[in-house]
């Protein structure tokens, strides 16, 4: 038997590095909210997948607005507040999600993965992955966390000490995918500062991590230069 998806969309911030006056996952892009065109991409390419988007509580009700005046407001959704920090959110979100199925987390903020990235991100955890007809887990998990991941090009140097061999550097994109039960368990432990994304609390508990090559154009909009760079993507 086939698990269930869920995807968690999280736009929790307030985006003080964009500078604008409402947070970043509300800005228009090519006339729509940013969020919005994050969640169709899952829409779009998992239909099956439900939705379940965290926002700080006192931006949900405008979420809502924004639904019904840029005609999103027929795509189901759970709508979730979220926390003090990422952590909390997704920790908030996670609640929602039963055990035995796959869950995708995704920044609110990248609205660019492809239709056949996130197919195949699904395909990859799923392969392997069953459950029993009452929903628990069937076997030996095949792959237990999925990290798309681009090869760090750029030279990094460390102020601090000798400079990181390249080579060995990945930089982590969304959404990651998990076992449900796993990364539930995982968010059941305190809160750490070192806690960057849902791939480091998984490792801190003991998740075994399986990565594969992101998407170039899969970018995260936090700044004005990201959102002018959006703008000519759409273009393309």
């Amino acid at each position: 038997m086939e698990r269930k998806k869920y995807v968690i969309v999280v736009a929790g911030g307030r985006g003080e590095r964009m500078g604008a006056a409402i947070p970043k996952q509300f800005l228009l892009l090519g006339g729509i909210p940013i969020l919005q065109r994050s969640i169709n991409a899952f829409v779009e390419a998992v239909p099956e997948a439900k939705i379940i988007t965290v926002l700080p509580s006192d931006q949900i009700e405008e979420w809502k607005t924004l639904c019904c005046r840029y005609a999103f407001d027929t795509v189901p959704q759970i709508v979730v507040p979220g926390g003090i920090t990422r952590f909390h959110s997704v920790k908030n979100a996670l609640a929602k999600v039963p055990d035995g199925a796959i869950v995708a987390v995704h920044d609110g903020v990248r609205p660019f993965p492809g239709k056949d990235f996130l197919r195949g991100l699904f395909e990859k955890i799923s392969k392997g992955n069953p459950v029993t007809p009452d929903g628990r887990p069937a076997g030996t998990p095949a792959i237990r966390a999925l990290i798309p991941c681009r090869a760090v090009t750029d030279t990094i140097h460390n102020t601090a000490g000798p400079d990181p061999d390249r080579s060995t550097l990945l930089a982590a994109q969304t959404p990651q995918l998990f076992l449900s039960e796993e990364i539930k368990r995982a968010y059941k432990s305190g809160y750490d500062t070192s806690f960057t994304d849902d791939a480091s609390v998984a490792a801190a508990n003991g998740m075994p991590l399986s990565f594969t090559e992101g998407e170039r154009l899969n970018i995260k909009i936090t700044t004005p230069e990201d959102l002018a760079l959006a703008e000519k993507l759409l273009r393309f």
